[in-house]
């Protein structure tokens, strides 16, 4: 029927990116706890090496032809992909893994704010807002933040902001290719600064299973699916829906990390929830939307 029919085009691109989201938040939990042995950018390089090769080895981009346009993308999107992976580790250093997504989130929203057009988009980013700002904590009541961790966490949301539009603009021509192609550049980018930080502990074997999993939850899987979402949907719309990603973020560090959470940030995850629900009921779906490879 063409009622089902559109009702799926709208709900798949959205399951896609929750499990995206929860996936790569799960990861980033686990991720932590290799930060003692090889340091958050040796973290980064495992991560982004081994996701590269798993890609590589399902996907064979090898097969893409790709003309100097799409290179031009492809380095685009693999750079801001390797920015936001390597500064969101080093933040987590030192700011809560729920914290450090909430500023992280400042990249995508601001370009939701800025390529907003209907009014009631606004009503769904104002939302956003509220229910970040409660994520962050009070002079008053909190800790300061680490304001090198906060910056970094800032910084690697000036690379997702740049991840969602280079990564539409080259998944657009190769699909779930763009994937494959992009993690290997940014492998390639990050993989020397985490052998500097960490040297030959990178190479232990004993790294290997951890380092595995944190690839396919944090890389090889969330971005695959999310590059199926951004072929399906705007880039102001994936980026709203993005704000999700806050919510589950402190819900992974209280399970995984016992980051205890108060009555103030299960406000600010409601808010947040309801941001994203919102904007998810008013999406108007593509009439034909990009077939992935």
């Amino acid at each position: 029927m063409p009622g089902s029919k559109s009702l799926s085009i709208v709900i798949l691109p959205i399951a896609l990116l929750v499990i995206a989201m929860c996936s790569i938040q799960g990861g980033a939990a686990l991720a932590k706890s290799l930060f003692p042995l090889v340091g958050a950018e040796g973290t980064t390089a495992l991560r982004l090496s081994l996701a590269a090769l798993i890609l590589g080895l399902v996907m064979r981009p090898w097969r893409t032809r790709l003309n100097i346009a799409a290179w031009r993308a492809l380095v685009a999107y693999g750079t801001a992909l390797g920015g936001m992976n390597l500064m969101f580790y080093m933040s987590l250093k030192t700011v809560p893994l729920g914290i450090a997504v909430s500023l992280e989130f400042t990249g995508p929203l601001l370009l939701a704010i800025l390529s907003s057009r209907r009014a009631i988009d606004f009503v769904w980013v104002v939302l956003a807002v509220c229910g970040l700002a409660l994520l962050l904590p009070s002079q008053l009541t909190d800790a300061p933040l680490d304001p090198t961790g906060a910056a970094l966490a800032l910084g690697a949301g000036a690379c997702w902001a740049l991840y969602i539009i280079f990564g539409q603009k080259a998944g657009a021509a190769h699909g779930a290719q763009t994937v494959a192609l992009g993690t290997l550049v940014a492998a390639l980018i990050v993989f020397p600064i985490g052998v500097m930080q960490a040297g030959s502990s990178l190479f232990h074997w004993s790294l290997l299973p951890v380092a595995l999993a944190v690839a396919l939850l944090s890389s090889a899987l969330p971005y695959s699916l999310e590059m199926v979402a951004l072929a399906r949907m705007p880039a102001r719309t994936f980026s709203i829906l993005m704000s999700l990603e806050p919510a589950i973020a402190a819900l992974s560090g209280m399970l995984f990390l016992q980051e205890q959470l108060t009555g103030r940030h299960w406000l600010a995850i409601g808010a947040i929830i309801l941001a994203a629900l919102g904007t998810a009921s008013t999406i108007r779906p593509r009439a034909n939307p990009p077939q992935s490879c």
